[in-house]
């Protein structure tokens, strides 16, 4: 097994009494000694600092930047302009399943930052090699620091105030204690807040800075549970081989107004046909837990397969996000599988949080 990567700020997480685990090919913190229920529901109600240094980071710099991008992600540039953020996929070429779900921080007129997966990094970059512009993964020159909840850029202001001013979906930098920080209106918990894309020799001081400004710390438990509470895809549950736009019900992300991007003729094919499951939301009697992989039934007769389940610490029932037949709808009674045991079920719009029904 090869050696796991490090944040820049592992010495903080275990002087903070973080649980560090395996996480992408990195060792990462799960939670704090307060844990991930009490981290979530700070989340939701007041402000919490994740370290997400394991995304990666590929800089695509130069004039054949914008282009290269066009033509090889599902979304189209032409809807931001500089100094916005994107949410966009790299499809398989043959099938147009999600190689990955991407985050775009549009910079300068020729200069992006690419935000993969952890363990995409090498194949997105990769996917870009052929393009008339630098490429170059930068992911262990820098920290990510997520600010997320409803008080978040309130606090975070005492930080600094130009980052804390950054929109959402808006990309800018500032400078602090001497160095660039790039920073964007984006996150993964269903909160305002901002993302900061800090040196690594400054990493350990501006966590410091942020958890002094009554900003807690958080691990990626709660980081899961939040975004799936929110009704947010994970790469390898939701998105991944196999699995196309559609098929997640986020078709939203492709510029089809494009001539080309890569998968583009695979996913044509799939939207001519129509789709033969569909991504649903799933809300449970009972505080039981649903898991990935159970089986979701109608009147007995198996509909589906659940990705993504857990225990909902603000609705404090189980939620699922599960691929079902496309005559499943919101409103539908169905049963999950639990070992055994069937628990009811009521298809729900999303997110689960908050509610929308």
């Amino acid at each position: 097994m090869s050696e796991l990567r490090q944040s820049p700020l592992g010495d903080r997480h275990r002087d903070q009494g973080a649980k560090m685990v395996p996480f992408g090919g990195w060792e990462m913190p799960l939670h704090y000694e307060d844990g991930t229920l009490a981290e979530h529901r700070r989340c939701r109600r007041d402000a919490v600092v994740f370290d997400v240094s394991h995304l990666g980071t590929v800089r695509v710099d130069g004039a054949g930047a914008y282009e290269l991008l066009q033509r090889t992600l599902t979304n189209d540039l032409t809807k931001i302009e500089p100094g916005r953020a994107q949410y966009t996929h790299l499809l398989d070429a043959d099938d147009a399943s999600v190689a990955d779900d991407i985050i775009v921080w549009w910079l300068a007129p020729d200069q992006f930052d690419v935000m993969p997966n952890a363990s995409n990094t090498d194949g997105v970059t990769s996917a870009f090699a052929a393009g008339d512009c630098s490429v170059v993964d930068v992911t262990a020159d820098r920290a990510i620091l997520a600010v997320q909840g409803p008080n978040a850029v309130e606090k975070f202001a005492a930080v600094h105030p130009d980052a804390a001013g950054v929109g959402r979906f808006r990309v800018g930098t500032f400078q602090w204690e001497g160095v660039e920080i790039r920073v964007a209106g984006t996150g993964y918990t269903g909160e305002p807040g901002v993302e900061c894309a800090v040196p690594r020799a400054a990493a350990s001081a501006l966590w410091e800075a942020v958890v002094a400004a009554d900003i807690g710390p958080a691990g990626l438990g709660a980081r899961d549970t939040l975004r799936l509470e929110a009704g947010l895809p994970l790469h390898g549950n939701e998105l991944g081989p196999g699995i196309t736009p559609l098929q997640a019900g986020l078709g939203w992300v492709v510029g089809w107004d494009k001539p080309t991007f890569r998968g583009r003729p695979a996913l044509a094919a799939e939207r001519e046909a129509g789709i033969t499951r569909r991504l649903r939301g799933l809300r449970v009697d009972g505080r039981r837990p649903p898991r990935h992989g159970q089986v979701v039934l109608r009147d007995g007769e198996p509909v589906g397969q659940v990705s993504s389940g857990n225990f909902s610490p603000m609705l404090e029932q189980g939620i699922a996000l599960a691929f079902v037949e496309p005559t499943v709808a919101v409103g539908d009674h169905l049963q999950i599988d639990q070992r055994g045991t069937r628990a009811e079920a009521e298809v729900v719009s999303l997110p689960f949080w908050p509610p929308t029904d």
